[in-house]
């Protein structure tokens, strides 16, 4: 019989936990031990795991309101949190705990874990990014709140066929969500359409009221956040739309099925998708509502909790800190005005005020085409009164351009947030500089450039405004979590301080001289290889070679970031076998995974030439134990969490100037990988940090990229003075990799060799192919590779996303840290 006591619901032992464990699989899942599934069974291990939290959770949000904390709210379109039972158990303290309660129920952990579903919140580095930033908000005891939306399908689910890519509905909440807890009682209304009507209030000023609007509402889900081992718990809140029109009755009763919840539908498909296609109008507008949704949702939430305990306006950046997570919640400027301006009664002056003293913006790009912009009649029909303060914003910006540069009519123009021409547009981008207290790059080299070119009038207009903060990745989830070998071998030569304080790691850099530590490191890498290739066996039916190098290319598939030159290059190293089999060959594993953007036709098309080359590799004799080839489909947290800690080689080969940062690139290195990579993004930092002699840099800079553009440059140069190059391009192009449609590829090399090759493919293959073969030549001397490995690891302090939220929090948002009390704190782990 199972004990019913509160306190098993608290205490950190195994045995607590066990029962805990139980009682959930019986009396809240009302399963027995004949009908239990896998979900039940992970389910299970989550609630027990919530238990615990829960306490942790109510104390953590009631001391913020005790001591009148000033609060972080870090607006995003995307949250890549991933699978979330590791993680909890790791900052809780009772990882090993649930291991062993699970082993008593005759179950194994780590198959019980894999039964959660990746979150579908998400796509790339920009949700990954938030998600560190979280754990390590929640980490440091900072009041942080993460607001985004609860996407019923996420991105999608990426499969393959015939080797193209095609995408599937993410149904990551088919069984729900055990991690969320739905708030009833936090449901606003988020208004659409309608019109601006002015009026003369009683002190006779002019004013405005939003009317005749279509509503849909926001109902909260909340996920717990925990710190590492600190009793913090802070929140993530995620909106769902729901109608606010019950169904229509009388057409449903009259057979009219569809028409009766056509509406409701409708209302509701604004959190169905993470971007929609925006190549359609209905697109287009789908992906403004959800921006305006979640911002407006959002805005109501940080009102009524600042209302709570104030009635001060001009408190409220005192209380109050908003970053905005790229451009898409940059609406937050004319909503905060806009509620300021016309629920709260405030003058223009005080209203912009208080807006640009508590707005941040982070820009994550350098390319102007990906600045967001709307069309002026998509935001007048949708957001009208948002608009009409827009368009004030831009007025009274405008004359301050004149009165600080003169009547420079090109300069006006180009600084202004709306764009002139035929199709005027709301620039995103720009009402994010206009309206903020700080814009902040992620990476040294991305803030200068966006200083020197797409933002150059705005930073000669506002310098102490822009600022760098480098990203950074949470230790936890990315050495402690997902690589336990590395992270227990370290813990036990240095201590497990560096979980909380990632410079600790420079302790171990003398360990590279440690011929009994190189062995002991050498053997985790080779053992998550090991499990590596049990999962692809597992899963794809190939059998990769443990002693081959594992070249690894992990993130969005993208032109810019050049996943085709790696491409190429394993086609390269394919023809040096074939021209000579039997002679000696450096034996390597090029591994893909990242999804394109479904109406991103070059980019689909280049993952079906990656296909093709795998293919053609895998299935050559010649090639068994020398070189494979395979493009993982689906990538997700979960899976980067298998890759990078088996990785040897990590691949970063974005075109110099167009990656704002990356963090894939940290998460290698300290994982014990080494970079192969172009002087771009966060990798000018992480050579300094690593020394130039454990990274192998190749390829034009930034301003060399420029200046070839400037000059003019002619890929045929390249083409014809490369050999091995032109006849990987022939095969390309004679259909070699895909013999029954030989014009497949056409468009890759037409825009290598007849469309200018704008991404430096082939500029910089010579010198990224000489470098592949300093990694080749490394590789083969273990000993030193392993050295270099290590260094990589002990030097990578500087990258802790415990770092970055310190320089936000000194630099931008003047938060403190707190250390709340747990008042029902209840058992402690048996010894």
């Amino acid at each position: 019989m199972i004990k019913l006591n509160d306190d098993i619901s608290k205490a950190m032992d195994a045995e607590s936990l066990k029962l805990d464990i139980q009682r959930h699989l019986r009396f809240t899942l009302a399963k027995s031990k004949y009908s239990t599934t896998k979900w039940d069974k992970f389910r299970s291990v989550a609630l027990a795991a919530l238990d615990r939290l829960h306490d942790r959770w109510i104390d953590t949000q009631e001391y913020y309101y005790d001591v009148d904390a000033k609060r972080v709210y870090y607006i995003s379109m995307e949250f890549l949190i991933g699978r979330l039972l590791d993680n909890m158990l790791v900052n809780l303290g009772i990882l090993d705990e649930v291991r062993e309660a699970l082993q008593e129920l005759g179950l194994d952990y780590d198959e019980v874990k894999e039964n959660e579903f990746d979150a579908g919140l998400g796509n790339g580095g920009l949700g990954r990014l938030a998600a560190c930033f979280l754990d390590s908000m929640a980490t440091m005891g900072i009041p942080g709140y993460g607001y985004g939306i609860r996407y019923d399908f996420g991105i999608f689910e990426q499969q393959f066929r015939n080797g193209y890519q095609i995408e599937k509905p993410d149904m990551w909440l088919q069984f729900g969500n055990p991690w969320d807890v739905v708030r009833p009682k936090t449901l606003y209304p988020v208004d659409f359409y309608g019109e601006s009507v002015p009026y003369t209030d009683s002190d006779g000023r002019l004013r405005f009221k939003w009317v005749n609007t279509q509503k849909v509402n926001a109902l909260a889900y909340d996920t717990p956040i925990p710190g590492y081992k600190n009793d913090v718990v802070n929140n993530l809140r995620l909106w769902k739309a729901s109608s606010s029109k019950a169904i229509d009755l009388q057409s449903f009763s009259q057979g009219e099925y569809i028409d009766a919840v056509r509406d409701a539908q409708l209302q509701e498909n604004i959190s169905r998708v993470l971007y929609p296609n925006d190549k359609v109008f209905v697109g287009q507008e789908l992906r403004l509502k959800q921006e305006y949704f979640l911002v407006s949702a959002t805005m109501q939430d940080i009102i009524r909790r600042f209302k709570k305990v104030h009635d001060d306006w001009r408190k409220f950046p005192d209380k109050v800190v908003i970053q905005c997570n790229d451009t898409h919640p940059n609406l937050a400027i004319p909503e905060l005005m806009r509620v300021l301006l016309d629920y709260e009664g405030l003058d223009w002056e005080p209203a912009w005020d208080i807006t640009r003293k508590s707005i941040n913006y982070t820009n994550h790009t350098v390319l102007p085409e990906a600045l967001e912009t709307w069309q002026v009649p998509l935001m007048r029909n949708l957001l009208p009164r948002h608009l009409q303060i827009i368009y004030e914003i831009n007025k009274r910006f405008l004359n301050d351009v004149r009165d600080k540069f003169g009547n420079d009519v090109n300069r006006v123009r180009r600084m202004s947030i709306i764009s002139e021409g035929e199709k005027p547009a709301v620039q995103m981008a720009t009402l994010g500089i206009v309206g903020s207290k700080k814009l902040n790059g992620v990476a040294r080299l991305h803030t200068e450039l966006i200083k020197k070119t797409i933002f150059k009038d705005f930073y000669e207009m506002y310098p102490d405004k822009f600022i760098n903060m480098t990203n950074g990745i949470t230790p936890r989830r990315w050495l402690k979590q997902c690589n336990p070998g590395l992270s227990d071998l370290i813990s036990k030569e240095i201590g497990d301080g560096w979980v909380t304080d990632l410079d600790q790691l420079k302790k171990i850099d003398k360990k590279a001289g440690d011929k009994a530590f190189r062995k002991k490191f050498a053997e985790v890498k080779r053992h998550n290889k090991l499990a590596l290739i049990d999962f692809i066996e597992a899963e794809y039916g190939v059998t990769l070679n443990p002693d081959s190098l594992f070249d690894i290319q992990i993130k969005r598939i993208h032109e810019y970031k050049r996943q085709l030159m790696v491409a190429l290059h394993t086609a390269m190293l394919y023809n040096r076998i074939k021209a000579d089999p039997e002679a000696e060959f450096q034996p390597r594993t090029v591994l893909f995974s990242g999804k394109a953007a479904p109406g991103y036709t070059m980019a689909k098309l280049q993952i079906k030439l990656i296909n093709s080359i795998a293919e053609k590799i895998n299935n050559d004799p010649d090639t068994k134990d020398k070189l494979s080839c395979l493009f993982l489909e689906n990538y997700t947290v979960s899976l980067a969490e298998r890759l990078i800690p088996a990785a040897d080689l990590s691949e970063q080969t974005s075109t110099a100037g167009m990656e704002a940062s990356g963090t894939g690139n940290m998460k290698f290195a300290l994982n014990g990988a080494l970079t192969i990579g172009t002087l771009d993004g966060a990798n000018i930092e992480i050579r300094e940090e690593v020394g130039e002699d454990n990274i192998f840099i190749f390829g034009l800079t930034d301003e060399e990229v420029e200046e070839k553009r400037r000059e003019g440059y002619n890929p045929r140069d390249y083409y014809d003075t490369v050999p091995e190059l032109q006849e990987v391009l022939n095969q390309v192009r004679d259909g070699f990799f895909e013999p029954d449609k030989p014009d497949l590829f056409h468009p890759i090399i037409r825009s290598l060799l007849d469309d200018g090759d704008y991404f430096m493919v082939l500029a910089d293959f010579e010198s990224y192919a000489g470098q592949q073969k300093e990694v080749e030549k490394l590789y083969k001397n273990q000993d030193e590779w392993i050295k270099k490995a290590i260094h990589n690891v002990a030097r990578m302090g500087k990258f802790s996303s415990d770092r970055t939220i310190t320089e936000y929090c000194e630099q931008i948002w003047e938060a403190k840290k707190y250390n709340p009390p747990l008042k029902n704190k209840k058992g402690n782990k048996k010894k």
